[in-house]
């Protein structure tokens, strides 16, 4: 009797903590079972492409894809309880124990979510510091608690081993000289929220990082109220009858960037309203054009996009003393230039967690009948 109730109280433990320790799970096989159990707290992407997990009744299996290319690389991973020891997990997955306590973030957009999430502790390395706005992670910095592992191609392996993290996030279609990170034998796990073409899918990140530090309710609450506010700003939009044309980016070394219109930025301006000058190209990533070629199609447009880092008061004088052709489009002419600079504005640190600040932004520049009293977060008309 009493072995009967010892084994009892084991699974009892085991059922409490399974699945990032936050439900009780019934017993039976890996394969092909789903959580059922409805205190289970759940994370089900609605927007973004680029994760999936699966529930099974001993772990959560996560799988990660280029939400842009359906062909591409895809990676695996099997979220366990940490000190459990769970059997018949897939081959191909990579186990992780959950919660994560440490991470080192290779990009802002990454440090984001844990900004959004208020769980800076778990971040304990960054690479480049530049324009680095937060107050807490510029402490953090300067006390030790977080640690520069230097730059992408040229990462200090050493500091790396030094606060030896549970995982590091990585961009993994960047060339970032990540084989040399696989020698310190920490698991390496790709980060795509740059990747989505939706700036809900890319929000939607912050569920990723909820899932990974135990923190799904906190995740689940912060989305919602993005999703919430961002669908009620794009109503706003719907029935607009005028949609001014808008176009992005500059010259650099003899080209224009921009990208194309099944992008973040094409979705953007189409919620706010506007259509993108490319809006029929079929690209989701960076386009390379040349100026006639952005001039023959944007000559006429209402508004310009230009997000730089410029040291010093950026003007329409010091736009045309860049490239005195500039002065030749309508935007240029009417005032029309929409600017954020990220010298002054934590543009990569805080905006993919915040559409919905940056949509409104669009809404009062594109239609400011729909939002008059709006403050502006990130884009203003260059003045």
């Amino acid at each position: 009797m009493k072995k009967l109730i010892l084994a009892s109280g084991i699974l009892l433990l085991w059922t409490a903590t399974a699945c990032q320790n936050k439900s009780k799970q019934n017993s039976g096989n890996l394969e092909n079972t789903e959580l059922t159990d409805s205190s289970v707290v759940k994370i089900t992407p609605e927007y973004a492409k680029g994760f999936k997990v699966t529930y099974t009744n001993r772990a959560c299996l996560l799988d990660i894809q280029d939400p842009q290319n359906e062909e591409s690389q895809s990676f695996h991973y099997a979220l366990v309880p940490r000190g459990a020891e769970v059997k018949d997990i897939p081959s191909d997955y990579t186990v992780i124990e959950t919660p994560v306590r440490s991470v080192i973030c290779m990009t802002s957009l990454q440090l984001s979510n844990f900004i959004k999430l208020g769980e800076l502790d778990a971040v304990v390395g960054i690479t480049s510091t530049r324009h680095l706005f937060n107050k807490e992670m510029n402490e953090r910095l300067k006390t030790g608690k977080t640690h520069k592992i230097g730059i992408e191609g040229n990462f200090d392996n050493e500091v790396i081993m030094s606060v030896n993290p549970d995982l590091i996030l990585i961009s993994p279609f960047k060339r970032g000289g990540y084989d040399a990170l696989k020698e310190v034998g920490i698991p390496l796990v790709p980060h795509l929220g740059y990747k989505e073409m939706t700036p809900l899918g890319q929000a939607e990140w912050i569920k990723f990082v909820g899932l990974l530090l135990g923190q799904e309710d906190k995740a689940n609450e912060q989305f919602a109220a993005i999703k919430a506010r961002y669908n009620e700003l794009k109503e706003l939009t719907e029935d607009v009858e005028k949609r001014p044309v808008v176009f992005s980016g500059e010259m650099r070394g003899g080209n224009w960037y921009a990208v194309g219109g099944k992008s973040f930025l094409a979705q953007l301006f189409k919620d706010a309203g506007a259509d993108y000058f490319l809006k029929d190209d079929e690209r989701s990533g960076g386009v390379t054009l040349d100026y006639e070629t952005v001039y023959s199609q944007a000559a006429s447009a209402d508004y310009w996009r230009i997000v730089n880092s410029y040291q010093g008061k950026f003007s329409y004088h010091t736009l045309k003393e860049e490239d005195t052709r500039y002065a030749d489009f309508k935007a240029y002419k009417d005032k029309g230039v929409i600017y954020c600079n990220m010298r002054e504005k934590p543009f990569y640190e805080s905006m993919p967690t915040e559409p919905e600040v940056v949509l409104a932004d669009l809404i009062r520049i594109f239609h400011p009948q729909l939002l008059p009293h709006h403050q502006a977060g990130y884009y203003e008309l260059l003045k």
